[in-house]
């Protein structure tokens, strides 16, 4: 089965404990906006909300089982917190074991109330990482249907390598946005390219840095021509910046971590804009403070 996920991802981590605290009525309403904005795909991690928001937002899906029809769930594994609902962890720390990776999905697949996941990722590079190890466990999930596709996220090119050499990694879940382009330079976006990895890019938007009032000399460039553009184009400075991700020709997605379903409705239209070369280029000068070379 190929990938297949809405342009616009939308992201739960602040649905619940650590943001809105949305009720299952909320997070029931904010599904149901998404879907109809047409972001049908949710990303979830083991961690969000101290490991409570998988569940609740489970709930709402238990509540009406025929949305699972209609959406595609991601979900993270391989962060260990030491918070009081995970007793058992002294400090933080990552697992990557084959017992670790499976036993989060299940935990994960019971959460969600689904009996498969659409992807699951390694959420970071573990120092003690086995790639055969991951391979078995994915091939175990993969073998018995409860997880559809595997990537990874936060992952360099010879980590993805290392993975990819003993299993097909499919996604990369990496900090992309106008105010962190390492991923354009360092050969992250060239390998998702060569090997037809999907980029999917977290705080695609730089963590809600950039705003009207933005303050430093670097964000009030980018604004000056994001607002430019938003004129030339009647969007909003967000489409004009999600526009520009979208351009990059590795195909990225962006994942928006808001709790307002009209950010998501307006995120959505921003695959429309086909700014230039130039137009792009821009933004990139913005970014940086001088043309480039």
């Amino acid at each position: 089965m190929a990938l297949n996920f809405s342009p616009v991802i939308a992201g739960t981590m602040k649905w619940g404990k650590w943001g809105a605290h949305f009720s299952t009525t909320a997070y029931q309403k904010m599904i149901d906006q998404c879907i109809e904005a047409g972001a049908t795909t949710f990303d979830h991690a083991d961690i969000y909300g101290n490991y409570s928001t998988e569940a609740e937002f489970g709930e709402a899906l238990k509540e009406n089982p025929s949305i699972r029809n209609q959406v595609q769930l991601i979900t993270k594994c391989g962060i260990c917190m030491a918070v009081p609902s995970r007793p058992g962890n002294q400090i933080k720390h990552y697992n990557t074991s084959k017992e670790y990776i499976i036993e989060s999905a299940e935990r994960s697949l019971k959460n969600l109330h689904t009996d498969f996941i659409d992807l699951l990722l390694i959420h970071r590079p573990d120092a003690l990482m086995d790639p055969f190890e991951i391979a078995e466990a994915f091939s175990q999930l993969k073998n018995a249907g409860k997880v559809l596709h595997f990537g990874v996220s936060n992952f360099n090119v010879s980590q993805t390598n290392l993975l990819r050499s003993c299993f097909p990694v499919e996604v990369n879940q990496v900090e992309i946005s106008i105010l962190h382009t390492d991923p354009i330079y360092n050969g992250v976006l060239d390998q998702c390219i060569k090997d037809q990895i999907l980029p999917q890019s977290w705080s695609p938007l730089g963590g809600g840095i950039l705003n009207d009032l933005a303050v430093d000399e670097r964000s009030r460039r980018i604004m000056a021509v994001a607002e430019i553009l938003g004129e030339k184009y009647a969007a909003g400075f967000d489409q004009i910046l999600l526009a520009w991700l979208m351009k990059h020709p590795a195909g990225i997605i962006p994942i928006l971590g808001t709790t307002k379903a009209a950010r998501i409705k307006s995120a959505i239209l921003a695959k429309s804009i086909d700014m230039s070369r130039e137009e792009w280029y821009m933004l990139l000068r913005a970014a940086t403070g001088h043309e480039v070379p």
